[in-house]
């Protein structure tokens, strides 16, 4: 069966991708997922903050008035909590291109320009396949609306666009007024893909140590039905390439966002779960089931099912709405 697909221009054998994740931060780490049969891996994201200086003088300046901020002291995490410096990053990125034959991907989070136009071009000279944009950002100021953000991030998009030659894919949040208008002002920014969804890991309290406590939940299943709604408007719209991230555990969940309109999914939690393993899993249970299926290819699936060639393209919208809400009655009966 042939399970090919082309990813920000990048030809690749089957859609599964190791996503941005601790099993990146090692060579031994990565060649195993190589092994285990990963089309291509993307790094761990290096932070906005990391760039600020080499010697992180923003974290410098919190720690600085400790003394006077209590909360100052855990705002940020310290420097040796981050796998790796800038310098570091560069060096693994190389590192690891130099001993893989997949692709290997890069990935800058933060929302401002800041040393990322700089930064991006390192990363595509040290040999980066393309480079992930991971726009997360949790808008708390209330002078800041959505139009000024949204621009600011295009014009981000931009600037990283204009400076390096490898293919730019942006990750998002699903939190945008208007997505779709969004998604096609990142496609003339220049954007070669979208990545759907990060995913905002909200903090807990400690309500005894009066603190707020960072909380990490790996993805399951249910997280997907977000991803396959908006995959398929926007592979209706749009000529990105788009990838699916979060909610990807089992062979069902790849066909899915496959039919929904995905070239890739990136698998972090699923991989954390059952190992690299796994992706020999879901590669062999994709293909059995469009054999199966008696499908040609993954590229007739692909899309089958989005907002321009599903049955019932109203269920993207307001239609599933409607539908569960008049059903609802039968539960209480």
């Amino acid at each position: 069966m042939d399970l090919s697909t082309t990813y920000l221009g990048l030809e690749l054998p089957h859609p599964l991708v190791s996503g941005a994740g601790p099993l990146s931060d090692s060579l031994d780490d990565l060649k195993r997922l190589e092994d285990a049969g990963a089309a291509a891996v993307v790094l761990r994201s290096l932070f906005e903050e990391q760039l600020t200086g080499e010697e992180l003088a923003a974290h410098h300046a919190l720690e600085h008035h400790a003394d006077s901020f209590a909360e100052a002291t855990t705002y940020l995490p310290a420097a040796d909590e981050f796998a790796f410096g800038p310098h570091e990053y560069l060096e693994h990125l190389s590192r690891s291109v130099d001993a893989l034959e997949i692709p290997v991907m890069a990935s800058l989070n933060g929302t401002s320009a800041g040393g990322w136009v700089d930064f991006a071009t390192q990363l595509a000279d040290a040999g980066a396949a393309a480079i992930e944009l991971n726009l997360y950002h949790l808008p708390t100021d209330p002078s800041l609306d959505s139009a000024q953000l949204e621009a600011g991030m295009i014009e981000l998009v931009k600037q990283v666009k204009a400076e390096v030659t490898v293919p730019i894919a942006v990750k998002l949040s699903p939190f945008f007024s208007a997505l779709s208008n969004f998604a096609e002002g990142l496609e003339r920014a220049g954007a070669d893909g979208l990545v759907l969804f990060n995913r905002f890991y909200q903090p807990d309290i400690d309500p005894e140590e009066l603190e707020v406590d960072p909380a990490l939940h790996l993805s399951d299943r249910g997280e997907l039905l977000l991803r396959l709604q908006w995959l398929g408007i926007l592979s209706a719209q749009r000529k990105l390439s788009l990838a699916c991230t979060g909610g990807v555990h089992e062979m069902e969940d790849v066909l899915k966002a496959v039919m929904s309109g995905a070239h890739t999914v990136q698998l972090v939690s699923a991989l954390l779960k059952a190992g690299p393993a796994h992706l020999e899993t879901l590669r062999d249970g994709l293909g059995r089931w469009l054999e199966e299926h008696e499908y040609a290819s993954l590229a007739q699936a692909r899309g089958s099912m989005n907002l321009a060639r599903c049955p019932d393209p109203a269920a993207f919208t307001r239609g599933n709405y409607m539908q569960i809400v008049g059903t609802a009655r039968r539960f209480l009966s």
